[in-house]
């Protein structure tokens, strides 16, 4: 049940901005092996009086931060982010430099889910220990 929010320069085409979701989700599945129907993304698009970035980023700058369970494997994580940038880079033309990734892990304990349980006493349905 990651929760991803991304950040991106306002005026990007409807394409644009569903190749950057739908590159998110597809590395999320294939390197932390969540199921394919578990979606939760929100992208923000900011004016660029609002949005601020190093000299070395471009227009495409694009910051993905990423709040999931805790419990993945460093190999895991590394396979996200080759994941992410690989799928970005492809569709919708990203380069590398232009992506930071930030991943946020709170305890299973600090997530209400299903009706206000806490994560850590609810089966997942999943494994997190990838």
């Amino acid at each position: 049940m990651p929760l991803v929010k991304v950040e991106i320069y306002k005026g990007k085409s409807r394409q644009y901005r569903k190749a950057v979701l739908d590159g998110i989700h597809n590395a999320l599945v294939a390197s932390l092996k969540i199921p394919a129907d578990d979606r939760n993304q929100r992208l923000y698009e900011l004016p660029v009086e609002d949005f601020e970035r190093p000299g070395n980023k471009s227009a495409d700058f694009t910051i993905i931060e990423i709040t999931l369970f805790k419990g993945r494997s460093l190999e895991a994580k590394k396979q996200l982010y080759a994941g992410i940038v690989a799928n970005l880079s492809k569709d919708p033309g990203i380069a590398g430099n232009d992506i930071v990734i930030v991943l946020n892990e709170p305890p299973l304990e600090n997530w209400g889910i299903r009706g206000g349980k806490p994560a850590s006493e609810t089966d997942l349905g999943f494994n997190i220990n990838v």
